[in-house]
């Protein structure tokens, strides 16, 4: 049998003894780091010292009972929106991927939207928590404007496959997975004027298609999958059945499309 192993993120500012020591206390197994210092003016720029960071984390959860196997990075402009320092900002990336073959850490997570996450005013639940909230009426009430942002379907489908045909070739020399996570929410439409091709089974799909490798696959994130108004069961079966699931975030909500709430992982509708 298959043992399900419990993953839990840090902020690289926070990656230190006594964080690795709690989350082993309370059972987590494995450790991914998220955002690394990686490419910031103060960050580290080099595949070697990329690398030796990672080899740094990985010794470091390894002496507390962690595996460290897993980065993830944000989706920049440059890359999304074709901006003219793309070429550079992919070598970048795949630098990250080469320090990551260095060190052993073999699964990145990425997102590939140019305008982050929608959320509007939080719901209050159990105990008084915050829970994150779409409401997609209130959304479009107050939403904001990104005028630098503004790009069309064909434009995103054409972007994603230029970076992957570059990325994913050496992802597969250095034995990485890169697993894409869904919009958020996934709305398969224009939101802030950018398109959005990451909000369905078949985006995924089409995206696996037009570059077929197993380091082109997806982070399946629950929760935004429950948003879609799919079967959660059925999308599991489905990409597991093509081998496309490198891991997932293991989130619940209530509802679904225009209306949902973050919750506890025991109170919602999966």
């Amino acid at each position: 049998m298959v043992r399900m192993r419990i993953q839990d993120q840090l902020n690289h500012a926070n990656v230190n003894d006594e964080n690795m020591a709690f989350y082993r206390a309370i059972g987590v197994d494995d450790l991914t780091v998220y955002p690394p210092p990686f490419g910031a003016p103060d960050g580290l720029h080099t595949r070697a010292e990329m690398a030796d960071y990672l080899k740094g984390v990985r010794k470091q959860a390894e002496s507390h009972g962690l595996r460290f196997t897993n980065i993830a990075l944000g989706g920049p402009d440059e890359i999304t929106m074709a901006r003219p320092e793309r070429d550079a900002k992919i070598e970048e990336w795949c630098d990250v991927l080469r320090a990551m073959g260095d060190a052993g850490v073999s699964t990145l997570g990425y997102n590939f939207k140019p305008i982050g996450n929608f959320r509007t005013t939080s719901a209050i639940g159990r105990g008084g928590a915050r829970f994150s909230t779409f409401d997609r009426e209130e959304w479009e009430r107050t939403k904001g404007e990104w005028p630098d942002k503004q790009i069309d379907e064909e434009g995103m489908w054409a972007n994603i496959t230029y970076f992957l045909e570059r990325m994913i070739p050496v992802a597969e020399a250095c034995g990485v997975r890169m697993a894409l996570h869904p919009d958020d929410p996934p709305i398969p439409e224009p939101m802030g004027g950018a398109a959005r091709i990451v909000s369905t089974l078949d985006q995924y799909e089409k995206i696996f298609n037009h570059v077929p490798s197993d380091s082109n696959a997806m982070l399946f994130c629950q929760g935004c999958v429950t948003e879609m108004g799919v079967d959660v069961y059925d999308a599991i079966r489905r990409m597991a059945s093509q081998n496309k699931i490198v891991y997932v975030h293991f989130r619940n909500v209530k509802g679904s499309g225009d209306y949902f709430e973050e919750v506890f992982v025991d109170e919602g509708d999966v």
